[in-house]
């Protein structure tokens, strides 16, 4: 087969045109190929598409002279060329190099503004839809179907003969095709393989014996003429192909030449710029490049210079924190191994040489952490136990501060446990101290046989121990004062420090917004100053020579390094003005510490750096502080502490109050001395209430306690004394000794106490007959006299003791109601005559019970209104005792009016059983019941009041008449004018004119006309 020349006009053909073949006759001219563009190529064969021409045309003309022209990179580009176009928006969209499409390739290249928007519909045109072409598809349905119809059974002619002729060329190439062997068209096909080798050259036909043979040279022949067979076809179905594709293969020659061409002018350009790169890299960007390297480097230098210098300073810790520790000084040296733990954390992280250092100053930590405790508990201890006399409350205020600033610091929240125990122990030592001190100066105890205390305390007489209790409630008195003063200055730093927290929040919420708004400012007062504009990120990447021959970058870098300077003046002069922290000063005593210039050097130039480190160890500082709420319960705690110490104070004062009292020696004390102990302790416990503003119940208990046993010794002994008194009384008249009318007047003008007892004197008044109370007089006997002292004591033990109110109420009603039964007893019921030996029980005995009853009854409201001064309202029942004791009181005063009106009663039923109406008159019976009711009213007349008695000689009037009326019935005497009415009318005169001549009987009107009425 003849070879292909392709022809060069072809070759040279413009963009996007077809390979143009020379004229001649039949397509082939002179051994060169040419393509045949007659009809009848353009009817069996489609025209194939072109190659898209990625290069621009040639410019013809001055734009071809300027391809070969270098760009300009310094010059300004003011005429657009052929090399300001860009790559066409298809070929970037379909760039093959991309996994996918980008999707933000138009807002990367123009902006966020570029963004794809809907296109309004235009106004002018109407929407047009399916129903529009309605009639025109129901008009054409019909044509088109038969015209589809038609074209299914009638085929084109030319595209019958294009595709028959097609199929028959396809399936002659393919059948030439079918005869190569398949192993010919396998893409592995190579003949170095031995088994592809022997199957395409099969060496059996080659290997007889013998020799060649004419059957070798035979087979050997037709295996060539079998392969060149093979070779003619796969040749010619080659041409065949290309002779299809000849246009397209034509014209990607043709573009792969002239694109060859513009590659290498393009290369020749790129050399050229980067020629001109070079230079510009050289003259323009090497000096300026070599000038920001010597910045980093002094940069660099400096900012190791500073860490050389900060670990200078942190090596000086740990002989700094000895040195402060030496000194007490736990918060400084806490401050310090923050900053230092701060500084290693964020400055000095993964330095070798201090790799140990983090665990020696925690190790360091927690040493300071038990020496705190420590020293707070030694400190509470001898402030606890120290003199309470001639010393201040607040010993050491500062040491104080700083150990617990130092434990808040360290989150030790449970020193306040410590101070408590230390408070028990102190509050136990002060009362053995005081017993000692007592026992010490009392004679009569031998401490070597006596060794216990409480043992101690029952020995000593009453004002001795009563000294001892006052001795011990003063120096309680002066510990609480003492404790809540420590306790004071412990909540006035724990105040203090939740302020700082607060004020530190308050400014940290406050700084984000400063910030904000202050960084602009300060960006645009900077940009002013330094007399330049403000460039943005990304421009002024090439230094362009400007008209003065000097840099922008240069100035630039002038202008940055003026800034610098400026800032650090500035910070130097605020940190010359700024007094050193307290690290930087312990930093320095460190350094002097050393005893070397060098070290004392090293931290002086320490210190400096701890400048800006010393901010973050106090933030650090800050974040180890308890929280807000901690710190609220720590308050609390404190002031639950000083209410702790009260009661701890009142239950070593209970011990002492149960010492004594264990063999009942309180309980034998007698009221005046009981009512001081009791003043003694309701003063102690307001003094406290007030100090510590809780009420504490120990103590008030215990002395509750002891005062009921105190009412009930009190009452029994008094009593048993009435009891006595009223055994032994003969209730007889007794003479009121002016110390009990005094106590009566006091009552009567509303003091209701006892009177303080007046020496005996030549002035002192001679008793009375009668005890004279609101203007009336009381014949009286001895024991009501000193009843009426008994329920003043009562009384004067409720002014005194408000709490036993209630008891000695109930005990004081107890005592009117033994009186009243056992009075009843002793004369209504006859008891006097076997218990103190009298005859008879008299009518002067029963009118004198009666009378001293009825003294006791008009004090019983008095009384009352005393002891309801005394109660709470809701303790108001408890008076209704005192109605139950009135009534019981005028029950039986009326039992003894009963009594006396009933001894006449009986006198007048013996008397008036054996009267006759007989002469002479007056007769003996009726001088009889005249002489009886003289004496009867002469034994009432001095006892009771004018009133009772008329009131009683009325009963008995009226009695005696009943008497007479059924006597002269039972005689058959009636007022008929004879001479037995007249003998009965003379006897009735003469009893009549008898009765009205005793006294305060003038005017009783008898009424003894009843005597004849006759019952209807």
């Amino acid at each position: 087969m003849p070879p292909l020349e392709v022809c060069p006009d072809a070759m040279a053909s413009g963009h996007g045109s077809s390979p143009v073949p020379r004229p001649g006759s039949g397509g082939v001219s002179d051994g060169v190929y040419c393509k045949d563009r007659g009809a009848s190529s353009t009817r069996h064969y489609r025209p194939v598409r072109s190659l898209p021409d990625v290069c621009p045309k040639e410019p013809a003309g001055e734009a071809r002279g300027s391809l070969c022209e270098s760009p300009s990179v310094v010059a300004e580009h003011d005429r657009w060329t052929v090399y300001s176009s860009k790559v066409n928006l298809p070929a970037a969209l379909n760039d093959p190099r991309l996994a996918k499409r980008e999707s933000d390739f138009f807002t990367k290249t123009w902006g966020l503004d570029f963004a794809e928007t809907e296109v309004m519909p235009s106004f002018y045109l109407p929407n047009i839809t399916r129903e529009h072409f309605g009639p025109y598809l129901q008009e054409t349905a019909q044509r088109e179907r038969i015209h589809e119809r038609c074209k299914a059974i009638c085929p084109n002619k030319d595209d019958v003969d294009s595709v028959s002729s097609n199929t028959t060329n396809h399936d002659k190439s393919r059948a030439d095709l079918e005869q190569v062997p398949k192993i010919f068209m396998k893409p592995d096909f190579a003949l170095d393989e031995p088994t592809t080798f022997n199957a395409v050259l099969p060496w059996s036909h080659f290997n007889s014996a013998g020799g060649k043979s004419s059957r070798d040279m035979t087979s050997s022949r037709l295996l060539q003429e079998k392969l060149s067979h093979y070779l003619d076809v796969v040749e010619v179905s080659i041409a065949r192909q290309i002779s299809l594709r000849s246009e397209a293969f034509f014209h990607a020659m043709s573009s792969q030449h002239e694109l060859q061409d513009r590659l290498r002018n393009t290369q020749r350009a790129v050399a050229v710029l980067r020629q001109r790169t070079a230079t510009m890299d050289r003259v323009m960007c090497q000096g300026q490049l070599r000038a920001v390297r010597t910045v980093l480097t002094r940069n660099n230098c400096v900012k190791l210079h500073g860490k050389l210098k900060l670990m200078a300073a942190v090596h000086q810790t740990q002989p700094t924190v000895q040195l402060l520790l030496s000194t007490s000084e736990f918060v400084g040296a806490l401050e310090l191994i923050y900053t230092t733990k701060e500084v290693l954390q964020q400055e000095l992280q993964g330095i070798h040489s201090f790799r140990h250092l983090g665990s020696q100053l925690c190790e360091l930590e927690k040493l300071i952490d038990k020496m705190m405790v420590e020293d707070f508990s030694m400190y509470a201890r001898s402030d606890l136990n120290r003199s309470m006399r001639d010393e201040p409350h607040i010993m050491e205020k500062e040491r104080l501060e700083s150990l617990v600033f130092g434990l808040l610091r360290q989150r030790k929240l449970d020193f306040l446990d410590i101070y408590n125990n230390e408070m028990i122990l102190a509050a136990k030592a002060l009362v053995t101290q005081c017993v000692v001190d007592c026992v010490s100066q009392i004679e009569d105890i031998d401490t070597e046989v006596v060794t216990k205390l409480p043992d101690q305390m029952r020995l000593m007489m009453f004002h001795q121990w009563f000294d001892l209790l006052k001795n011990v409630f003063e120096n309680f008195l002066l510990f609480l004062q003492r404790i809540k003063s420590t306790l004071s200055v412990i909540r006035n730093v724990v105040l203090m420090i939740l302020d700082t927290n607060q004020k530190s929040r308050v400014l940290a919420e406050q700084q984000p917004s400063s910030s904000g708004s202050s960084e602009p400012q300060d960006h645009q007062s900077t940009s002013a100053s330094s007399g330049c504009p403000l460039l943005q990120q990304g421009e002024a990447e090439l230094a362009y020579l400007t008209h003065e021959g000097l840099f922008i970058s240069d100035a630039i870098s002038d202008a940055q390094q003026q800034q610098v300077v400026a800032s650090a003046a500035a910070a130097t002069q605020d940190q010359s003005s700024t007094p050193g922290s307290r690290v930087q000063q312990q930093g320095g005593r460190g350094g002097e510490a050393c005893g070397s210039d060098s070290a004392s050097g090293t931290t002086e130039s320490s210190s400096s750096s701890f400048q800006t480190v010393g901010g973050a160890g106090i933030a650090s500082g800050e974040d180890m502080m308890p929280s807000e709420l901690e710190l609220g319960r720590v308050a609390n705690n404190i002031q639950e502490l000083l209410c702790t110490a009260s009661d701890v104070s009142h239950d070593r004062c209970v011990k002492v109050l149960v010492a004594r009292a264990k063999d009942g020696s309180l309980e034998r004390l007698s009221s005046s001395e009981f009512v001081c102990l009791c003043q003694a302790v309701e003063a102690f416990i307001r003094d406290t209430e007030e100090l510590c503003c809780r009420r504490s119940m120990s103590l008030r208990g215990a002395l509750q306690s002891q005062a009921n046993r105190f009412v009930h010794r009190f009452h029994e002994e008094r009593k048993t004394k009435l009891s006595l008194l009223l055994d032994n009384e003969r209730w007889k008249q007794a003479e009121v000794p002016a110390e009990f009318q005094d106590l009566v007047n006091s009552i009567a003008d509303g003091r209701i106490t006892l009177p303080e007892r007046k020496l005996p004197g030549p002035e002192d008044r001679k008793p009375s007959e009668h005890l004279l109370v609101d203007g009336q007089k009381y014949a009286v006997i001895g024991t009501v006299l000193l009843l009426i002292r008994m329920f003043l004591e009562y009384c004067q033990c409720v002014n005194d003791i408000p709490s036993i109110t209630t008891d000695m109420l109930t005990r004081l009603a107890d005592l009117l109601k033994h009186f009243n039964s056992r009075t009843c007893q002793l004369v209504l019921g006859a008891g006097a005559l076997q218990v103190v030996g009298l005859k008879t029980i008299t009518t002067r005995n029963l009118a004198l019970a009666s009378r001293c009853l009825q003294l006791v009854v008009h004090y019983i409201p008095i009384i009352r209104a005393h002891f309801e001064t005394k109660l709470q309202p809701k303790q108001y029942s408890v008076l209704r005792h005192f109605d139950h004791i009135t009534k019981d009181y005028n029950d039986h005063i009326a039992e003894i009016s009963a009594k006396l009106v009933a001894i006449m009663d009986s006198l007048f039923e013996k008397v008036l059983s054996k009267y006759e109406v007989k002469a002479p008159m007056p007769s003996a019976c009726f001088r009889n019941v005249c002489k009886q009711m003289a004496k009867m009213h002469e034994a009432l007349y001095e006892l009771l009041p004018e009133e009772q008695t008329q009131m009683l000689f009325l009963r008995i009037n009226a009695s005696y008449k009943m008497h007479l009326k059924r006597q002269l019935a039972r005689l058959g005497v009636v007022n008929n004018g004879g001479p037995q009415h007249g003998l009965v009318g003379a006897d009735v005169a003469f009893y009549t004119e008898n009765v009205q001549a005793l006294r305060t009987l003038e005017k009783l009107d008898l009424n003894m006309a009843e005597i004849w009425e006759q019952k209807r």
